[in-house]
C-alpha cells in the first residue's frame, strides 16, 4: 500500500475550496503526474493507470498491458514500495500548478464576456507604446493607437476604458482596452443616464472624433420622456459628467428622426439651419445657413459639418444664404450632361465636378473641398453608399479633415441652460 499522509489530504481538499475548484481537477491532473513518475522508474510497465482514493489518500499503480486495438487484456497492480515519498513531492508541484491554470481560467472566463464593457483601472506605467491599466486582479493593455491625442495618464490616477478584447494566453487573459472607441461614449451614457441604460432612451447613431468632439442621436421610447433632455440633465449635469471623464471632449446630443430633411438639420446644432435639399444618387445633403451662421455650420477645421456626416450618413454640403435664391434652387443637368445644383439666379452652387465626385466615391475625399466657389464649402465625411438611411451606433471613426479654402473657421462655445433639451449658443 501507499499513500500521502493525511494532512496532504486534508490541506489540498481547503485549498480547493478556497480557490473554487473541485478536488477531484487536482487529483485527475495528479494522477496523471504519478504516471509519468511511475513511467521513470526501471523496469516500469509501458502502460498505466493511477488510481487515488478522495478519502484517504491511497494511492495505487496498476501496470496494463493493451491488445493491438488498444483494449486492457491484463492488469496488475505495480505500486512501488516508497511511492508515497514520490506522491508528496509530486502533489505540490502538480498542485501549485493546476492552481495557476485554474486562476487563469477563472480570470479569462470573468473578462471574456466583457468585452464591449467598461472598465476602471489604476494606471500602472506608461511609455511611448502602451499604458497599464490596473484591474484588481488583473490588467489591462491600453495600446497607442487606441490612447487620445494629447491624452495623459498620470501613474496612480484612476481611468475608465473600454474592453475591446479578451485574449488567452499561457500567462493568463490579455485584455486590450480602448479610449478611443465610440463605445465608450455610449457606455458612459448608460452609466449616467438611467433612461439610456433602462431603454426608454435609445442611442440611434453616434459620430465621434476623439478627444475633440462627439455627437450622438437619441430617440425616445416613451411619450413623457423627452430623449435630448434626459440625456444632458439638468444644467447639463448629465453630459458634463461625460465630458470630465474624457477630459473635455465635447459632446452633442441631438435628436434623431427618420426624415433625413430634420435629422441632418439637427446633426449641424448648434448651428440654425435654413433649408436642407437631399440628393439620393450621390449621398449630398446640401444645406443652407446664413452668413453668420456659416462658420458655427462648418465648425473648426470642418469638424461640425463632418460629425454631421458620419452621424448621418449624409455628405454635408454648407453654403450661405449669400449664395444664391436657395428656395427657388434645383438639381439641373448641364450641357455636358453633368448634374449640378444651380440657385434660381442661374449660378452653379454646387458643381458638376463636386457632384460627380460625391456621387462616384464611397469616401468623399479632401479635393472635394478645392471646387468650393469662394472658399465656403465643408466636405463632411463618407457618403451614404446609396442608403442614407443606413445608421450605424458604432461607427465613424475619425477622418483626416478636409483642406478648408478660405481659412479656418472659429467654433463657437455652446452650453446647455436650464432645462434646456439641445445644445444653445452662448453669449
Amino acid at each position: 500500500m501507499s499513500g500521502m499522509n493525511f494532512e496532504l489530504m486534508d490541506a489540498l481538499g481547503q485549498l480547493a475550496r478556497e480557490k473554487g475548484m473541485p478536488v477531484e481537477t487536482i487529483l485527475e491532473a495528479l494522477a496523471n503526474a504519478l504516471v509519468a513518475a511511475y513511467k521513470r522508474r526501471p523496469g516500469s510497465a509501458e502502460e498505466a493507470v493511477v488510481t487515488i482514493d478522495s478519502e484517504t489518500g491511497e494511492i495505487r499503480v496498476y501496470g496494463q498491458e493493451l491488445d493491438d486495438e488498444g483494449n486492457v487484456v491484463r492488469e496488475w497492480d505495480d505500486t512501488p514500495r516508497d511511492f508515497g515519498r514520490i506522491a508528496a513531492q509530486t502533489a505540490k508541484q502538480v498542485i501549485t500548478q493546476r492552481i495557476r491554470e485554474v486562476e487563469r481560467e477563472q480570470k479569462y472566463e470573468e473578462y471574456a464576456g466583457r468585452e464591449g464593457d467598461i472598465a476602471t483601472g489604476i494606471v500602472q506605467q506608461s511609455d511611448n507604446r502602451f499604458t497599464l491599466l490596473d484591474l484588481g486582479k488583473v490588467e489591462a493593455l491600453l495600446p497607442q493607437a487606441e490612447q487620445v491625442p494629447f491624452e495623459r495618464y498620470e501613474q496612480g490616477g484612476r481611468l475608465k476604458a473600454y474592453i475591446v478584447e479578451v485574449r488567452k494566453t499561457v500567462k493568463g487573459p490579455q485584455i486590450v482596452v480602448s479610449r478611443t472607441h465610440p463605445g465608450l461614449v455610449k457606455r458612459l451614457l448608460e452609466l449616467e443616464v438611467p433612461e439610456v441604460s433602462s431603454g426608454i432612451v435609445e442611442i440611434r447613431a453616434m459620430a465621434r472624433e476623439p478627444g475633440h468632439r462627439t455627437k450622438i442621436a437619441v430617440s425616445s421610447n416613451d411619450p413623457n420622456v423627452e430623449a435630448v433632455g434626459a440625456c444632458v440633465g439638468a444644467r447639463g449635469a448629465r453630459v458634463r459628467m461625460i465630458t470630465n471623464e474624457l477630459h473635455g471632449e465635447r459632446i452633442d446630443v441631438v435628436p434623431y428622426s427618420d426624415d433625413m430633411e430634420q435629422f441632418v438639420e439637427a446633426a449641424l446644432q448648434p448651428a440654425r439651419v435654413k433649408e436642407v435639399r437631399l440628393d439620393e444618387r450621390s449621398g449630398i445633403a446640401l444645406v443652407v445657413v446664413s452668413d453668420h451662421q456659416l462658420s458655427l455650420a462648418i465648425g473648426k477645421d470642418g469638424q461640425n459639418a463632418r460629425l454631421a456626416g458620419h452621424l448621418t450618413g449624409w455628405d454635408v454640403q454648407v453654403r450661405s444664404e449669400s449664395e444664391g435664391d436657395w428656395a427657388d434652387g434645383e438639381w439641373v443637368v448641364n450641357e455636358a450632361g453633368e448634374q449640378e445644383w444651380r440657385s434660381a439666379d442661374g449660378k452653379v452652387v454646387l458643381s458638376a465636378e463636386e457632384y460627380n465626385r460625391a456621387a462616384a466615391a464611397d469616401t468623399i475625399v479632401p479635393e472635394v473641398a478645392e471646387g468650393a466657389l469662394e472658399g465656403e464649402l465643408s466636405s463632411a465625411g463618407p457618403a451614404s453608399g446609396g442608403d442614407p438611411g443606413a445608421l450605424e451606433v458604432d461607427s465613424g471613426s475619425a477622418t483626416e479633415p478636409p483642406t478648408m479654402v478660405g481659412g479656418e473657421a472659429p467654433e463657437s462655445t455652446v452650453g446647455y441652460e436650464a432645462g434646456a433639451t439641445a445644445p444653445v449658443e452662448a453669449g
